[in-house]
């Protein structure tokens, strides 16, 4: 089992930038692919960004590709997620997701799930 810790949330204006991060607990956090999903107030959640486990892969939904990547360390159990050219449609909290599964993951369904941490971009 792994529990999942996002923090980097905040207050930020429209083209600014934000780093996210999720810590995960255990020692096995190498065999589990990784995720960051996000919900806006009325909308239902939505998939991000997905990670394998070795980093060499990843994906990216269509609505944030060349502003947001997706990156982890192994070594530190952390996943990271770099939102840049933040506009406030990106307004939501955002989630930290893990499953074995790297499918499990991109498609919401993932075993693993964190509290969210608030994103606020003001226009």
């Amino acid at each position: 089992q792994v529990q999942l810790v996002e923090s980097g949330g905040g207050l930020v204006q429209a083209g600014g930038s934000l780093r996210l991060s999720c810590a995960a607990s255990g020692r096995t956090f190498v065999t589990y692919a990784m995720g960051w999903f996000r919900q806006a107030p009325g909308k239902e959640r939505e998939f991000v960004a997905a990670i394998s486990r070795s980093g060499d892969t990843t994906s990216l939904a269509d609505v944030v590709k060349g502003r947001f990547t997706i990156s982890r360390d192994n070594a530190k159990n952390t996943v990271a997620l770099q939102m840049n050219s933040l506009t406030p449609e990106d307004t939501a909290v955002y989630y930290c997701a893990a499953d074995f599964m790297g499918d499990r993951v991109r498609s919401g369904t993932g075993n693993y799930w964190g509290q969210g941490t608030q994103v606020t971009v003001s226009s």
